[in-house]
């Protein structure tokens, strides 16, 4: 099992043929990623050579390629300027899941595509985000698939180099499915989805949150797993060092007075029986020890 993306996603990619969209194509069909198409209105009709003599079509909108392919799964390597249009266009066409890889997308386009999508049967993971990958199964973005394989632990992360460091120090365990949710302000999918989800999925044993300073996504989190999750949660904030008022590499991650500190994140999550790591790896570590006892 795996949340969100399994072995049986079709992806297509919104942006395959730019350079950032061939170099992670290649990677995800490297993995095992069943990648059925393209699109880009400009190159429609091609066929994209990829390595392995893997050929890929590209159509003219997500209408026609989820048409012709079956595609449940676009991957968006879009310009940020057309990232909106391209949600929306995937949204209208009825795409079950949108992985908005880039970043630098305006906080008001992404409030507009995100409330657009609501009601409409399309999950977005991101902005700003690496996407996820259920080890074994698929690849949705940009996360390397050789740090870690399938295992039954969960992840879910606001950043992406820490989901790598986390996949790589527990990769003698695995995971089921690791989502990296993204940093900026406004974003699709939530810590408090995928902890759901996780504790749905009888295949996830034990999950591991990753947070940062800025608005109260983890108070929030914690007070669902509080009532709602049985299965054992470590956690991490970044930014315990962060000065206040300073925005701290994702537009999300800025401290105002006492509200969105790492101190207080921690101790929302510690009063809701989550381990906190100091740092990624004693988090890590606190996991190792959960994993070992079953």
């Amino acid at each position: 099992m795996a949340i969100f993306l399994t072995a049986d996603s079709k992806v297509i990619v919104q942006g395959m043929t730019g350079s950032e969209g061939m170099k992670h194509t290649t990677r995800m069909l490297a993995s095992g990623t069943q990648v059925v198409g393209g699109v880009n209105p400009r190159k429609a009709g091609q066929v994209v050579d990829f390595p392995n003599d893997t050929q890929v079509p590209v159509f003219g909108s997500v209408a026609e390629a989820m048409k012709e392919t079956g595609a449940d799964v676009s991957v968006l390597f879009v310009p940020p300027a057309f990232a909106k249009d391209a949600v929306v266009e995937a949204v209208d066409a009825g795409i079950g899941l949108a992985v908005v890889i880039t970043e630098g997308i305006a906080v008001r386009d992404t409030a507009e595509f995100y409330n657009y999508s609501l009601g409409k049967g399309t999950r977005i993971i991101g902005p700003n985000c690496p996407g996820l990958i259920s080890p074994g199964k698929s690849n949705a973005g940009i996360i390397p698939a050789n740090i870690s394989g399938p295992g039954r632990i969960g992840l879910v992360s606001k950043s992406g180099t820490l989901t790598y460091q986390m996949m790589y120090e527990l990769k003698d365990f695995g995971f089921s499915t690791a989502v990296g949710i993204g940093g900026d302000p406004i974003i699709g999918t939530t810590h408090i989805d995928c902890l759901e989800a996780f504790e749905n999925d009888p295949e996830t044993d034990a999950i591991v949150m990753i947070g940062e300073i800025g608005g109260d996504a983890e108070e929030r989190a914690a007070a669902y797993i509080e009532e709602h999750v049985t299965k054992p949660v470590v956690g991490y904030v970044a930014g315990f060092t962060a000065p206040e008022g300073k925005t701290m590499g994702h537009a999300g991650a800025i401290v105002s007075g006492s509200s969105g500190t790492a101190q207080a994140k921690k101790e929302a999550l510690e009063a809701a029986g989550v381990k906190v790591g100091k740092t990624p790896s004693e988090t890590a570590a606190l996991m190792r020890e959960i994993m070992q006892d079953r």
